[in-house]
């Protein structure tokens, strides 16, 4: 009889961990995605300043338009998840980013390009309230720390191989085949999201009754939904200075070549990925996350302001950008868990789409920023600003912590 019902538990045991990395897994690849399309524009801004003679400030604005398309759409597709389920939305954001791709390859002016980086903001604008939802229905609570991480890991892949892919293939042949070509990446991934359409299936949407305390708009009125909008939007300030001209920024401040400069942004974001998979363990086995986030980005922003002194010697670029994205990245999965822990039930879409425009507002901020530094010649200064910006992320982190931690029920 015991051993019976222990062969029983096993075998759930082994159908549940296939699921979960079935999910975790394809919900992974569509957020790769997603994070590679990031990029697309700013791999190629050399040649498109020279092909179209434009400014950095000018280069910083397309990502601006990306990024504020997909702040707004995605506090919008938050509620779209939470009613019609996130399967569909998530499918629809895939696939509007190769039609983005194509536009772009096609353009001859920039106004054009800036058509484009808006369709490819509207897809993007799914995936944070798709995947989170979808994670968090479809993934056991013992393995959502490390469905977290890697969902993660799976976005730091995707910019870290947009750069080399893009470079790449302009190189060899010129920057509108390079954007042809990464118009077949996300039709691919939708292939595969829709022949493991089953394993995505969400669960039926709630009732307007019972999504939270003052109906389908209540969570707004919670402080920590907006400490945690703040914190995104911080931080994603500094991504966005790095991910826009840190490879251009090195190669001023330490004569390094343009190789060297994109490895070390390379590096940076496998660093990060690295990193998130230590943040996962760490945020599976710990209770206040908020501490984590706080160490972790005091480190990354003590590194960041040590590189852009330039004291040091140019083979230190990389290293130096690998431990920043180490540190980085080790907050990760703690930052999404603290976010879980602030989401009403029944209102998860809607949560991760408000907060995470926080993330893209903060990167539509970020490089023209960070751009106008570049443009008046200070390189350090864009090191000096992602430390700052990292620096007063860690006060919204506690905040999210101690509201957290009062909110919650004591134990007697």
């Amino acid at each position: 009889m015991n051993q019976t019902s222990a062969t029983v538990a096993s075998a759930s045991a082994d159908t549940t961990l296939r699921q979960d990395a079935r999910v975790i897994g394809l919900v992974g690849l569509a957020h790769g995605t997603s994070h590679f399309y990031h990029l697309i524009l700013a791999a190629l801004f050399p040649w498109l300043r020279s092909e179209f003679a434009l400014s950095y400030a000018q280069l910083g604005l397309l990502m601006t338009v990306f990024f504020v398309v997909s702040g707004v759409g995605q506090a919008l597709a938050g509620f779209v998840v939470d009613r019609v389920g996130a399967r569909r939305v998530l499918f629809f954001g895939v696939a509007m980013l190769g039609v983005s791709a194509l536009a772009l390859a096609l353009a001859h002016s920039y106004t054009a390009l800036l058509g484009g980086a808006l369709l490819a903001g509207v897809g993007n604008s799914v995936f944070h309230p798709a995947d989170y939802t979808l994670l968090n229905q479809r993934v056991s609570r013992a393995r959502l720390a490390h469905g977290f991480s890697v969902h993660g890991i799976s976005g730091n892949i995707g910019w870290a191989a947009a750069p080399l892919f893009m470079t790449t293939v302009a190189t060899v042949a010129d920057w509108r085949t390079a954007l042809a070509c990464a118009a077949l990446l996300p039709l691919a991934v939708l292939a595969i999201l829709f022949a493991n359409r089953t394993a995505l299936r969400p669960n039926p949407p709630a009732p307007a009754a019972a999504a939270g305390q003052g109906g389908a708009l209540g969570f707004l009125r919670l402080p920590t939904v907006w400490m945690c909008f703040a914190f995104f939007f911080l931080t994603a300030v500094a991504l966005g200075g790095i991910q826009a001209f840190g490879p251009i920024a090195l190669a001023q401040l330490y004569a390094v070549s343009r190789e060297l400069a994109t490895s070390s942004y390379t590096a940076y974001m496998l660093a990060s990925a690295g990193g998130m998979v230590v943040g996962g363990f760490l945020g599976a086995g710990a209770r206040r996350h908020d501490r984590t986030v706080a160490l972790a980005f005091a480190g990354a922003a003590a590194l960041a302001v040590l590189l852009g002194a330039g004291w040091l010697p140019g083979w230190t670029v990389l290293p130096l950008m690998a431990a920043i994205g180490f540190c980085s990245g080790v907050a990760g999965p703690s930052r999404d868990l603290m976010i879980r822990a602030a989401a009403p039930q029944n209102a998860t879409g809607r949560v991760y789409g408000v907060v995470y425009s926080g993330l893209d507002s903060g990167l539509s901020v970020g490089p023209p920023l960070f751009g106008a530094i570049m443009d008046a010649g200070h390189p350090g200064w864009l090191f000096y600003g992602v430390a700052l910006f990292q620096l007063a992320a860690i006060g919204t982190a506690v905040g999210v912590g101690g509201s957290s931690r009062a909110a919650a029920p004591k134990s007697v």
